[in-house]
């Protein structure tokens, strides 16, 4: 089975994270033709709202069919849902990109994560997420996971459970230090395993900034970084992207320019960076 599976997470917060899996569910779909899961594991719930409407994720989570749910069923009430149940389609505003699904969020994520750690269920849960990986990675040909900033239970389950992580930062001095804090944490326990590093993407870079310049060459000068080539630029077009529209837009439209040039980019070098690792880890 390929290795298709992509945890997007930074220890900090505000570096564009959700809006960038967006971006890419939607290129990879209108521009690749892959169908695309989204997972939202952010009890922000942001990249849900930008692939739906509010009444339409209201009705999700008063309904009981966001991950949340999913996950309530299986670690805390020790049941075996059907995490097909949970998946949505036709979600997304962009015409021309049709085959992205989400398995929305909710707030209520932070109060099942507090429940999970007063009854030591840590152990349940990570099996809850390889059993949900497992089953999506042949049914979707891209599953991204929003993880919430910072280093929760559960995203350490994403992140030992995924084949491969992402990290968006900003090119600035404390977005960086997100990312050596996120490097320590991976070294505190290599032996219990972590999804492979794809690289780090810089996101929101003023291109008329020296000091953002001189960041992202101190980050693409770490050869553990893997630095992304494709900087993605600060734009008001991706600002307009991430508010869900009920009427449909052209793939074009809404990544207009220079920014959807940066989008497809991006995108085109994390598929040849997945097919890489696959031949490298077949000819092992």
């Amino acid at each position: 089975m390929s290795r298709n599976t992509i945890a997007v997470m930074n220890t900090k917060g505000g570096v564009g994270k959700s809006t960038l899996v967006l971006a890419l569910a939607e290129t990879l779909s209108a521009y690749h033709g892959k169908n695309v899961l989204v997972i939202d594991s952010d009890a922000q719930a942001s990249v849900s709202s930008m692939l739906t409407s509010v009444a339409n994720l209201h009705r999700l989570q008063t309904e009981g069919l966001t991950i949340v749910d999913h996950l309530v069923g299986r670690v805390l009430q020790g049941g075996m849902p059907d995490w097909s149940s949970f998946v949505i389609r036709d979600v997304g505003d962009v015409d021309d990109a049709r085959s992205v699904y989400l398995m929305s969020s909710d707030m209520q994520l932070t109060l099942f994560e507090r429940e999970v750690s007063k009854e030591g269920l840590h152990g349940r849960l990570r099996t809850a997420i390889a059993q949900i990986l497992t089953d999506v990675r042949s049914v979707f040909d891209i599953v991204l996971v929003d993880c919430p900033p910072g280093l929760s239970v559960l995203t350490e389950c994403w992140l030992r459970e995924t084949d491969f992580h992402i990290s968006p930062t900003k090119a600035d001095y404390i977005s960086v230090c997100g990312l050596d804090v996120f490097r320590r944490f991976k070294a505190l326990n290599p032996e219990m395993g972590f999804a492979e590093n794809l690289g780090v993407i810089v996101n929101m870079r003023d291109p008329s900034s020296a000091t953002e310049a001189e960041y992202h060459r101190w980050l693409a000068d770490n050869p553990e970084n893997f630095c992304f080539t494709a900087a993605v630029p600060r734009s008001q077009a991706l600002q307009d992207a991430a508010r869900f529209r009920t009427e449909d837009r052209s793939y074009f439209a809404k990544y207009p320019g220079q920014v959807g040039g940066a989008i497809r980019t991006l995108t085109e070098e994390l598929l040849e960076r997945m097919a890489e690792r696959d031949s490298s880890a077949s000819a092992a």
